[in-house]
């Protein structure tokens, strides 16, 4: 299962209940820990590798980092289940007929609330910052599987999450799973 999510949907709680409603582990950055282990990298210097457009220096370890970090994710997939949060899923598992894919979106007040309530902060910076994170989330997205977040047929489900509780929303995805797997 993949969930990519628009920045203050609520996707990183949404997966958690979603994940326990499986009974499955959720993975997000930590499925990065190996890799930054292994190329010495702190987990900002990872952010900032992946949140801007590749440079020529750049690109060359941004790929190496996406590629390490695809093979973890899909020898994971070989050894259980999984909610995956990010980490461009969708992609990684574009030809896996087990997969589930699925995007969250909201309008932009939901969000801007959301975001405002949770880092304590007022609503142009939250709209700033919401514009920044997307942004990196689709430069990185788009850097490495060609395609744009947003194209709904990358995935299984496209939900639109205003107004909605998390839990709400993981039951019917979990729902939904349970659909297409029978």
């Amino acid at each position: 299962m993949t969930i990519g999510r628009e920045f203050g949907t609520g996707g990183r709680k949404i997966a958690t209940e979603l994940a326990q409603l499986l009974g499955v582990q959720l993975y997000d950055r930590q499925v990065l820990e190996p890799i930054r282990e292994e190329y010495n990298l702190t987990q900002e210097q990872v952010d900032q590798i992946k949140s801007v457009k590749p440079s020529w220096w750049y690109e060359n370890v941004s790929q190496d980092l996406y590629d390490e970090e695809e093979n973890l994710v899909r020898e994971l997939a070989e050894k259980e289940s999984f909610v995956l949060l990010g980490r461009t899923g969708f992609h990684i598992f574009r030809e896996d007929e087990r997969a589930f894919k699925v995007f969250l979106m909201a309008d932009k007040t939901f969000r801007r609330d959301k975001v405002a309530r949770r880092l304590n902060i007022n609503e142009g910076s939250a709209d700033a910052l919401i514009d920044k994170v997307d942004q990196a989330r689709e430069n990185f997205t788009m850097t490495f599987s060609g395609k744009t977040r947003y194209d709904a047929r990358n995935y299984d489900l496209v939900l639109n999450v205003t107004g909605l509780e998390p839990k709400e929303v993981a039951r019917f995805i979990a729902e939904c799973v349970e659909r297409k797997m029978k």
